[in-house]
This record gives structure tokens, C-alpha cells and sequence, in this order.
């Protein structure tokens, strides 16, 4: 699958670098609901943070001695020091540590990432010879995405390392993000309008799976 390769404002690359071969491997997998569906399920599982658990009546270190006598003391009956009606007993009914790292099997996370590159790569995917600006300030930028008729949520994916300049300029952007390669993840790819790759982050996708 070849693509044209572009600059940043839009403008074409001549020469024999004006081409990319996508791999079909990798941008050429039929994408499936279920699929993407598991993916992101379990990405968005992931990042959940469970609650501190506090330590209910069993948890905590009291004596489990009879309080007071049964009958005849004039207050109420009561068991251990370790009920949540004492300072220092258990929590009531407190919060509980829960478990919300679902396992996914890694080829499906990785079926899931090429099913999400070629739903881009069939509409809303841009090819990028690098992030370089010559002048790095978020006005320059807006100037160049809005020449090149790029607009809505953005994502934009190096190499190994994201250009710091770029990166900066970007940072005031609404809507736009970029990762490197090794971030590239398919929640992220799916809920941006527009998905664009640098020619080594290609590089560093195709070598992910192929290698």
C-alpha cells in the first residue's frame, strides 16, 4: 500500500522519498468491532485505581476479650474492643480492594493495535517526512495544520523520541497529542479524527510487529 508522503504544512516531498510502502501486515488487517472492543475495554480497565481498603472489625488488633459483663453493669451489651462503635475498631461496611487488571492474551493486543493503524490507514491517516519546524511556536503550527486542512482531534506519533520542539509547540493546541512510537496505542489512534506518522515512526511500527 504506498501513500504520499507530505511536510507538516501539507506541501509534497519531491524525489524518490515522495512514496511510502505501508506494509499489509500491519496497515492492511481487516478491522473487527470485537476485537477493538476487547482492546480498549481492557486498556480503559487498566487505568482504573482502586480505593485505599481500610481495615474492617476483623482487621484490626484488638482484644477479643468480653467488654463488660452480659447483664447488670447499666450500659449497653457489648462483645470486643474491635467493634466499628469503638475508637480504634474497624471500619464499617468500609472500602474494599478491588482488582482491575483483566489479562488479555498479547497477540490480541497486538491484533487490536494493527486493526486500529489500518482503520486510519483506509481514512484519516497523514505521512509526515519528520516534525522538524523551523519556527517552533504553536501560532507557526496552528498556521501549517490549518494549510494542510487539518483539523478536529489530532495524533501525532515519532519515532523513538517525539521532537521536543514540536512537542512544545503543540502543547497549546486543543485537541492535538503526540506520543512516540512506543505509545502507540489503539484507544488513543480510535478517538482522534486524524492519525499522523512520521516516516520513522512507520519504521518503528512495522519493526514492532515484524521483529
Amino acid at each position: 500500500m504506498k501513500v504520499k508522503v507530505q511536510k507538516i504544512d501539507g506541501s509534497k516531498v519531491s524525489g524518490a522519498s515522495a512514496d511510502i510502502e505501508l506494509s499489509k501486515d500491519v496497515f492492511g488487517v481487516e478491522p473487527r468491532a470485537d476485537i477493538l472492543h476487547r482492546v480498549v475495554t481492557w486498556q480503559l480497565e487498566s487505568r482504573r485505581a482502586t480505593a485505599r481498603p481500610t481495615r474492617e472489625r476483623s482487621d484490626v488488633a484488638r482484644t477479643g476479650k468480653k467488654f463488660g459483663r452480659q447483664k447488670g453493669g447499666g450500659t449497653a451489651r457489648h462483645g470486643d474492643r474491635s467493634a466499628p462503635i469503638f475508637i480504634g475498631g474497624g471500619k464499617a461496611h468500609g472500602a474494599r480492594l478491588r482488582d482491575f487488571n483483566p489479562s488479555l492474551n498479547k497477540k490480541i493486543r497486538a491484533l487490536g493495535l494493527k486493526m486500529a493503524l489500518t482503520s486510519k490507514a483506509k481514512a484519516g491517516l497523514i505521512v509526515v517526512d519528520s516534525l522538524e519546524l523551523k519556527d517552533a511556536k504553536t501560532k507557526a503550527l496552528k498556521g501549517h495544520f490549518d494549510k494542510a486542512g487539518i483539523s478536529g482531534k489530532v495524533l501525532v506519533i515519532d519515532g523513538d523520541s517525539v521532537n521536543e520542539a514540536f512537542r512544545k509547540a503543540a502543547g497549546n493546541l486543543p485537541g492535538v497529542n503526540v506520543l512516540p512510537a512506543i505509545g502507540a496505542n489503539v484507544y488513543d489512534i480510535l478517538k482522534h479524527d486524524t492519525l499522523i506518522l512520521t516516516r520513522d515512526a512507520v519504521a518503528k511500527l512495522e519493526a514492532r510487529f515484524n521483529g
